[in-house]
């Protein structure tokens, strides 16, 4: 296992196409990573649109692998490994991913590695920073919002997650409230640094209770009601009440952050250090009061580019697979759902295909 090992990473697990080339087995080197992004496909309905998503996939996978491998400067016969998200996510858009692994994987007789998303996300850290285990992981993006001790490659424990509303599905549901772009995340900061933040007394929903799970609908929900009674009383909405109503979201957000990150943290005296990932991460003043909440441990941010969904992360996680031992056939299922921590009760309920997180 010490020569080194090239994979291809494949993503496709929401509205993002990407491929990344790795090459790993010492010190790593991620020689490619491109996205296509379809937030323009998805624009005119507030959200992403699973059918339009499945069919972009469909159109990009190949495309994707292609500019990869080109920008890598190699070929596909240089490849030595196969790695792909393989759930959770959109099922047509994963099953879109598995299917072009499968291709790629059995016509150059290369091993197949399926992986999951959130993994890829919570080993991240590994990747750009060279963590050693155990870390805590906070995973805030616009599907995930989870505490995850990660005491090896397969080694999850969830400390607490969202029971609702995940923080990037917040950040979407309030932008399209208050008729600002979509994705909402980018749109609600650029409005909130206008804004005053203590205009509104918007609430901080669970911290009255113990624990690190948290609940971000009822804050959406304080939101629509905010605005209703603005439009009500003055016969709309004003630019500055935009802006205000943004960074109070925000500093709720941020406040309900920062104090489960502290519990989370408390009493484990073993981590090497914090990290956050997901697209929410990449909001400044999110990340600014988490960092803050750190000290004096490490605070690990990986790369903006690599917060959002990427392919990076996936050759990443299959690289720990793989000198792991583990290998997948041509039955490797898309699995809608694949919580880490499957000790756990499952967050969201469980249904007939399995639990949500």
């Amino acid at each position: 296992m010490s020569d080194p090992v090239t994979i291809l990473g494949i993503e496709s697990s929401c509205d993002d196409t990407a491929a990344a080339v790795l090459r790993a087995g010492g010190e790593p080197a991620l020689l490619s990573s491109v996205v296509s992004s379809q937030t323009d496909l998805h624009a005119a309905f507030g959200g992403v649109v699973p059918e339009i998503a499945a069919r972009a996939h469909a159109e990009k996978l190949d495309l994707m692998v292609e500019q990869a491998v080109a920008e890598a400067g190699i070929g596909l016969r240089d490849l030595d490994v196969i790695a792909v998200t393989a759930g959770p996510g959109l099922i047509g858009g994963v099953l879109s991913g598995v299917m072009c692994a499968k291709g790629l994987a059995m016509g150059l007789g290369l091993p197949l590695l399926g992986v999951n998303h959130l993994a890829g996300h919570a080993l991240t850290p590994r990747l750009t920073d060279g963590v050693a285990f155990p870390y805590l992981m906070l995973l805030v993006s616009g599907g995930h919002c989870q505490f995850l001790r990660v005491d090896g490659a397969e080694d999850f424990t969830r400390l607490g997650g969202t029971i609702d509303d995940a923080p990037g599905e917040a950040f979407d549901k309030v932008a399209r409230l208050l008729g600002l772009a979509q994705p909402g995340g980018p749109s609600v900061e650029r409005a909130a640094k206008d804004g005053d933040p203590a205009r509104f007394a918007l609430p901080r929903p669970l911290l009255d209770r113990p624990g690190c799970d948290m609940s971000f609908s009822g804050l959406k929900t304080a939101v629509l009601r905010l605005r209703d009674r603005l439009v009500a009383d003055q016969g709309g909405l004003h630019a500055g009440d935009v802006a205000d109503i943004c960074a109070g979201f925000q500093a709720a957000m941020r406040d309900v952050l920062a104090e489960k990150s502290r519990r989370a943290l408390a009493g484990q005296s073993d981590l090497t250090g914090f990290a956050v990932a997901g697209g929410v991460a990449a909001n400044q003043t999110l990340r600014a009061a988490l960092q803050e909440v750190a000290t004096p441990l490490p605070f690990i941010a990986p790369p903006m580019a690599l917060c959002t969904d990427n392919a990076a992360m996936i050759a990443w996680a299959g690289w720990e697979a793989y000198r792991a031992g583990h290998r997948d056939g041509m039955d490797l299922m898309a699995r809608p759902r694949w919580p880490l921590d499957t000790a756990s009760a499952p967050l969201l309920g469980s249904g007939r295909k399995g639990a949500k997180a």
